[in-house]
């Protein structure tokens, strides 16, 4: 507000600007270590938050190792993978079934027999289908569809016309369809000139009829688009029907019928793909369920992995090297250098910022002491990650986990059961529990606690955290420090214009005088 009363030394001589440019720079060194406080604090907010992230996600690999299903789950083998694929869930019965396969499920098709004549003209306009076939008069017909609660679905009459196209004829069969729930669908294949209806699906339910009114439209459907019919009635008039087929299959001799290829039957997943030509002469299949050791043990050792990482992950930033002759940059240090040089600076800025924190210490004891505790009073000897084979084995390696690939196979082999109470007891003591909640418990202690210091919001900067606190308190303090540089700068200024104006006055007297004496 004061720009407009600076004088610039025009009296004195005196370059007014750079020394006030320099006095400031010496009172803004308070203001700078704020803001350089301020950097710090939201790079170590960034640092709390990528390992809460990290906590996130391991969490969900501790949450499906505290589920029993984890461990009860199976596996199927079919003996010819070929004909059946076959999978297991937990709810499978171990066991071997022997399967006969007599039907695959197919849907209800109506296809031409050959190809039709070629739908375009030289110019590439679709003819019509007087052009394309002859058609002379209109023809009309009705179709039915899928089969609900034992009636099949009908149309009304459709009526087509000689000025009509073939894809004409597509759309309103399809509407018809689609108005009617017909459950089938018309198309037309352009490139190799076949009409063709489909069923949506598969199923002894799934149905398509067209049915002529009259004998110029069975001639139509028969001779022109090249459809198998039946004449019932041997009155000239052809209807053009097909239905679908369930599935069937037989377990142990009980016979199941379904009206898809992939279906689940007692705990396990069924695909069919292939069929025998004669039903009487069925597919043998036989169906091994087992205890999916591989699964479980891959689960494990991923686990395990997981965790590996998540403790090196904060062991690194616990002993990552703290440059404290490289506090962050100010705005006019910036504007002296590189980029590639304010990169290799920040670089030292920000490391090692939870060097030796004490919350981060607590987090990696809680963890180790997680998985290194006994569970108590469980059906098995495997009470401990040691007993199947997974131990710690450098102390340098701080707590980092290896595995004994036998132990941990064979433990998974003799005791199932007793490896899922491992994991998985319930207690009301977090000490007494399984492995994996006693850890879920500490990890999500170790969430909370890192929010609480850092804030949970990615993208959020202030919080009710300790570190978002902070940060007001700084930007606060920040907003009143420039408010009082701007003050003292227009102070300065306002002194060295008095100056300039004292000088000046005295100049003009300067010169009145010597005006005086020169009269004399």
């Amino acid at each position: 507000m004061y720009n407009n009363l600076r004088i610039g030394g025009l009296a004195s001589g005196i370059d007014t600007d750079s020394i006030v440019k320099q006095m400031m720079q010496a009172a803004r060194i308070p203001v700078d270590k704020m803001y350089q406080q301020k950097q710090i604090l939201e790079w170590k907010q960034e640092d709390y938050r990528a390992i809460n992230r990290s906590l996130l996600s391991f969490r969900d690999k501790v949450f499906d190792m505290k589920l029993e299903s984890t461990y009860l789950a199976k596996k199927a083998t079919s003996s010819n993978e070929g004909a059946l694929e076959v999978t297991a869930t937990s709810n499978a019965t171990e066991g071997v079934y022997d399967i006969e396969i007599k039907k695959m499920a197919k849907g209800a098709n109506l296809i031409s027999q050959g190809a039709l004549a070629e739908e375009s003209k030289d110019d590439g306009s679709t003819k019509t289908l007087a052009e394309q076939f002859g058609l002379s008069s209109n023809i009309s017909f009705s179709l039915e569809g899928k089969k609900v609660d034992g009636v099949f679905n009908t149309s009304g009459q459709i009526d087509i016309t000689p000025n009509d196209t073939i894809y004409t004829l597509v759309s309103k069969i399809n509407e018809a369809s689609t108005n009617n729930d017909l459950g089938i669908k018309a198309n037309y294949d352009s490139t190799n000139n076949y009409f063709y209806i489909t069923s949506n699906t598969t199923g002894a339910d799934q149905h398509i009829s067209i049915i002529p009114t009259d004998e110029a439209t069975s001639n139509f459907f028969k001779d022109n688009l090249k459809l198998n019919g039946t004449d019932a009635d041997g009155d000239g008039i052809y209807e053009f029907s097909d239905n679908g087929q369930d599935a069937e299959i037989t377990i142990a001799g009980s016979t199941i019928n379904m009206s898809t290829n992939s279906f689940s039957f007692m705990g396990m997943f069924f695909n069919l793909k292939e069929a025998p030509s004669d039903p009487t002469n069925p597919i043998n299949v036989t169906v091994n369920v087992t205890k999916d050791v591989d699964g479980v043990v891959e689960k494990i050792k991923s686990f395990v992995e997981e965790y590996n990482n998540l403790i090196s992950t904060i062991n690194d930033k616990l002993n990552e090297k703290r440059y404290r002759d490289y506090p962050p940059l100010t705005d006019a240090q910036k504007e002296e250098m590189s980029d590639r040089e304010i990169e290799l600076w920040e670089e030292k800025a920000r490391s090692g910022l939870l060097n030796g924190e004490n919350l981060l210490y607590d987090i990696v004891y809680d963890f180790r002491s997680a998985m290194a505790s006994i569970v108590p009073n469980l059906n098995t000897d495997y009470d401990n990650l040691a007993a199947i084979g997974i131990k710690t084995a450098n102390y340098w390696e701080e707590g980092k986990l290896h595995i004994d690939d036998a132990a941990l196979r064979k433990a998974v082999e003799e005791d199932m059961d007793g490896i899922m109470e491992l994991f998985t007891k319930s207690a009301d003591k977090s000490e007494d529990k399984g492995i994996a909640l006693h850890l879920y418990d500490e990890v999500n202690n170790a969430i909370d606690s890192i929010s609480a210091k850092a804030g949970r919001e990615i993208y959020n900067t202030f919080d009710n955290s300790y570190i978002g606190k902070r940060l007001r308190e700084l930007v606060e303090d920040i907003n009143t420090k420039e408010q009082q540089l701007i003050q003292l700068e227009n102070r300065y200024y306002r002194q060295f214009t008095a100056m300039e104006q004292a000088i000046n006055r005295m100049n003009a007297q300067s010169v009145w005088l010597s005006q005086q004496l020169g009269q004399g």
